[in-house]
């Protein structure tokens, strides 16, 4: 396959040193940690990444990710830029912004361990089929789950299929189990991929990938708000946002609703995958606009104002 490769995808000069030392790199290949294997063979220290150089790395493995399949190619540059655009006219901060476009470059990861047999299949796929399917998500997350710098943006991207009403994959996440970037990310995902062919179906035009996702809005599979910034973000007509009360933002709304239900900070920014310095300031915010001192008396505004969704099973 390397060979077969040579000069398109792969530096043919790296492709002969395989070929030759093929049964040196193979040997453990099974026992081997990978991580901790090419870290360890790194020759020299090399200086973290600068914000632009990650960034470039992450579109260059966004790209070779898309190159796995003709039907993808250009998919995950194209979900990155409608979650991004998407973020930002929600007003989030240059930081959350950030994150959900590093997530969405990696988003597709897994689907590098899904064969083409199955990506690329224009009948009905067996159920066993569709269970390797639904695995790629998790995929991606344990595949970015070794590096520190890289894990958060996996368990971002590990959501991009999943539903707010439980019917998604790998985890059959709930409403306010998925984080905010999980909801938009899964809405660009879900938009864009309609807007490209597939083997069982053709691409959808602009105007029909729209009225699918606001269908799937209506459904409860998808956030309304997410769904609609998406729909902006690709130049369609959009609904008035809802308001929150005392100005509000949808992610000030989601902290205040976890420090409600007495969640610290710390564990606030775990839960939506966020900076705890992100967290300390939408807590200052969500405090000066509500006119709350103190965490009980945020508590008592998210009663008074019907903003606490009831609890699973509830």
């Amino acid at each position: 396959m390397a060979r077969e490769r040579s000069g398109t995808q792969f530096d043919p000069s790296l492709v002969d040193l395989v070929a030759s030392q093929a049964p040196l790199l193979f040997a453990d290949l099974d026992t081997a940690a990978s991580w901790t294997a090419i870290i360890s063979a790194e020759p020299a220290p090399s200086p973290p990444l600068t914000s632009s150089q990650l960034d470039a790395s992450l579109e260059a493995v966004g790209d070779f990710t898309d190159l796995k399949s003709p039907y993808t190619l250009g998919h995950t540059r194209a979900v990155a830029g409608l979650a991004a655009a998407a973020a930002t006219s929600l007003s989030w901060p240059a930081g959350d912004v950030t994150h959900v476009r590093r997530a969405a470059l990696v988003h597709d990861l897994g689907r590098l361990g899904v064969s083409n047999a199955v990506w690329d299949k224009s009948g009905p796929l067996s159920a066993a089929e569709i269970e390797r399917v639904r695995l790629h998500p998790y995929l991606t997350e344990r595949m970015l789950a070794s590096s520190p710098a890289l894990a958060r943006f996996g368990a971002t991207a590990a959501q991009h299929h999943e539903r707010i009403d439980g019917s998604g994959y790998p985890r059959g996440l709930r409403g306010d189990a998925m984080t905010s970037a999980g909801k938009l990310l899964a809405a660009a995902d879900a938009y864009a991929a309609k807007l490209e062919p597939r083997p069982h179906r053709p691409a959808l035009a602009a105007a029909d990938a729209a009225r699918y996702l606001r269908g799937e809005v209506r459904a409860a599979r998808q956030d309304a708000e997410c769904a609609e910034a998406v729909l902006e973000a690709a130049g369609h007509p959009v609904r008035r946002r809802r308001e929150w009360p005392a100005g509000l933002t949808t992610r000030e709304v989601e902290v205040l609703r976890l420090l409600a239900r007495g969640l610290s900070n710390r564990q606030i920014a775990e839960r939506l995958v966020i900076a705890r310095k992100t967290v300390d300031n939408h807590v200052e915010h969500i405090y000066a606009k509500t006119g709350a001192s103190n965490r009980a008396r945020a508590s008592l505004f998210v009663v008074r104002h019907g903003l606490m969704p009831p609890l699973e099973g509830g």
